[in-house]
């Protein structure tokens, strides 16, 4: 597996100071039983992203998941007006905009010469009957209306290839950043925190999704990690199937 961002221990770190380098992420996959091999990389930029894949080609020969889960730091600005965001934050969700294009062109190449593969965009808050629904903060709004497009839009023109594209849709992550702006009760209770699922848990949709033979039959659709727990069999890390994110459920005590 091969683990590909920006942040590298040798490298210039977050502006906001959000722990995670694609070495530790590397070692993480290690230490589960798989391999995993950190490459530092802006794949929002062409060159970089070219030669990432270039170099999956060169030495494994194939490419069987392309999953892209950039994206920027919304939160820390996610209650300003649109017109007192920082210049910085625009900057972000282009990048990841760009990095959502082009690494989706790069695989596509290699899965097409397979006839095979999937690519996933982890996107957020779909809902079945309202896709373009508000998410909450205008630049999350856009970022997610344009990958959700992308899915639908490159998926019909690799269906003849037979690489299948989706959207997948967690409830409320606890990544790194997420941690950091959990700091009280009220924050965690804004955001329903209480309602929070690990990183884990979406990874291993992606990985069932990869897992069946018959994964062509979603191409083009917004999934839910939620709806595949339960048709895959899966869990969180802590045993349970998460529901799909619902703001209005009852209050529960706040993970640990």
């Amino acid at each position: 597996m091969y683990v590909a961002a920006r942040t590298s221990r040798h490298g210039p770190q977050p502006a906001d100071g959000t722990p995670g380098t694609v070495e530790d992420t590397a070692e993480e996959v290690c230490a589960r039983g798989g391999k995993g091999i950190a490459v530092r990389a802006n794949l929002g930029n062409a060159e970089e992203a070219e030669a990432l894949f270039r170099r999956v080609e060169d030495e494994q020969g194939r490419l069987d998941l392309m999953a892209d889960a950039a994206w920027g730091p919304t939160i820390a600005e996610w209650s300003k007006h649109f017109w007192d965001l920082s210049t910085g934050i625009w900057a972000d969700t282009l990048a990841t905009i760009n990095a959502a294009w082009l690494t989706t062109a790069h695989a596509a190449r290699i899965m097409v010469k397979q006839r095979s593969g999937v690519i996933v965009h982890v996107t957020d808050n779909i809902h079945p009957d309202d896709p373009y629904g508000r998410r909450g903060q205008i630049l999350w709004d856009l970022g997610h209306d344009f990958l959700n497009r992308l899915v639908g839009e490159t998926s019909r023109g690799l269906k003849k290839s037979k690489v299948a594209v989706v959207g997948l849709n967690p409830g409320f992550m606890r990544t790194e950043r997420v941690l950091r702006h959990m700091t009280t009760d009220k924050i965690k209770r804004q955001f329903r925190f209480d309602l929070s699922e690990s990183p884990e848990y979406i990874g291993r949709a992606a990985a069932a999704l990869t897992a069946d033979e018959n994964v062509f039959r979603k191409t083009g659709q917004l999934l839910w990690v939620a709806h595949l727990a339960k048709e895959y069999g899966f869990t969180d890390i802590d045993g349970r199937v998460i529901p799909i994110f619902d703001p209005h459920a009852p209050e529960q005590p706040f993970p640990c």
